[in-house]
């Protein structure tokens, strides 16, 4: 009932709308998931597109890893590589979808400039990597060894509890 001069929305939600799977490499038209971390972000998206009914344009961007050298997720997996206790997490093979921070703000500006723009876009870069590539890659980078065998589900389990599903989570997008 009110004016406003609002003509886009983007709602920011995750990978982990889509099932983990080791194996499949989702689109945006693949189905969500069941677990925790899917239905949040399928309410989160449902509460977005009520700005649709107002007439907002409405962006879903389903945001892969956040890559940055100063904070976030990079730092945090490259600090024990530093120290030499870099390793895979669970059997390595969760697949991960990456962004860097750069290339995520150039496409929040692209979908508020594109008119056209609307729906759900995943938001991550060109490759999907492995938990143990994207580990082996820090350290070469690095210039360390990995000569920690891979950490067990189980062990991350019992030193994270319910946040090791966050870490062992496989999610490999296409954009």
């Amino acid at each position: 009932k009110h004016t406003h001069e609002v003509n886009c929305i983007i709602s920011a939600s995750a990978a982990g709308y889509y099932p983990s799977s080791k194996d499949k490499v989702y689109t945006e038209d693949d189905a969500p998931g069941s677990d925790f971390m899917s239905v949040v972000c399928q309410k989160w998206e449902k509460e977005a597109q009520n700005f649709e009914t107002l007439g907002i344009r409405t962006v879903r961007a389903r945001i892969g890893i956040v890559l940055s050298d100063e904070d976030g997720a990079l730092p945090a997996m490259a600090k024990p590589v530093r120290y030499g206790l870099g390793a895979a997490l669970g059997d390595g093979k969760q697949l991960m979808s990456l962004i860097h921070i750069n290339d995520l703000a150039r496409l929040f500006l692209h979908s508020l400039l594109t008119d056209n723009m609307t729906g759900a876009y995943n938001f991550v870069g060109p490759q999907t990597t492995t938990n143990k590539d994207l580990t082996q890659a820090i350290a070469k980078t690095l210039g360390r060894p990995l000569v920690v065998p891979p950490v067990p589900a189980f062990a991350l389990k019992m030193v994270l509890g319910e946040m090791a599903e966050v870490v062992l989570r496989s999610n490999g997008l296409s954009n």
